[in-house]
């Protein structure tokens, strides 16, 4: 059977293209998936012992299964479960290439029971100062495997109330595309009904995770060199 692959950040750039397909025979897994891909694609090879698979936006295993019809992502561990529905507190959750209107922002997660709202601003500086990176960054350039993306900002705020239950309302959002040195990158945001209730710690929980589990990349441009930043943490099918 046939399978198509949507590509990501540095495999799609050594793949040359942004989708694959691949023949493996039924019934057939991850691990074999991954054999395919290597076999017919030599360039990705060096990148698949750490590359992430997730099988209809959730992240997988070497034993999940794979069939024609799903929906099959290749990755690499982030640079940076279910959907939005029935959440219990209110929420914003957005990967768009339009700058952030904060005051917009919090207004979704205001009410009569809010009187605190702690958040968490990214931006994009100049200087890096990390190994393999241009010494200067000149802009950073976002890439989003979007719609798993928001699925998983949807999962952080169910994993923020399961530890703080007096926060009231998250908000999480990623810009992609190219950003300019000082412009703001990433928004995460918590609410509750006063400052002692676990905001600080839950919005600095949320960027954190952010890191860890949703699909987003960045590439940083220097005059003379662009680089893909890839994580150190590896998400598996516990982080679903």
């Amino acid at each position: 059977m046939e399978i198509q692959i949507k590509l990501f950040a540095t495999l799609k750039d050594k793949a040359g293209n942004n989708k694959i397909t691949v023949t493996v025979a039924e019934p057939a897994n991850v691990a074999t998936l991954l054999d395919a891909v290597g076999a017919a694609h030599p360039a990705l090879q060096s990148s698949l012992p750490i590359a992430v698979v997730s099988v209809n936006k959730s992240f997988a295993g070497l034993d999940t299964a794979v069939s024609a019809n799903d929906e099959v992502a290749l990755f690499p561990p982030v640079s940076g479960g279910s959907g939005q529905d029935n959440l219990p507190h209110p929420t914003y959750f957005a990967v768009t290439s339009d700058e952030l209107d904060i005051p917009s922002i919090h207004a979704h997660l205001t009410n009569p029971e809010i009187g605190a709202i702690v958040s968490f601003t990214g931006s994009v500086r100049g200087h890096t100062q990390r190994d393999g990176l241009p010494p200067e960054t000149q802009f950073l350039e976002y890439e989003a495997y979007s719609e798993m993306a928001e699925l998983k900002m949807a999962q952080i705020a169910r994993e923020i109330w399961e530890k703080w239950p007096l926060v009231k309302g998250v908000a999480i959002v990623q810009r992609i595309g190219r950003l300019d040195i000082g412009e703001n990158t990433t928004f995460v945001a918590c609410a509750s009904g006063h400052r002692d209730q676990g905001v600080f710690d839950a919005a600095r929980y949320g960027i954190d995770r952010l890191k860890e589990i949703v699909p987003i990349w960045k590439k940083e441009v220097g005059e003379d060199q662009s680089v893909w930043v890839e994580g150190d943490y590896r998400p598996t099918e516990a982080d679903n």
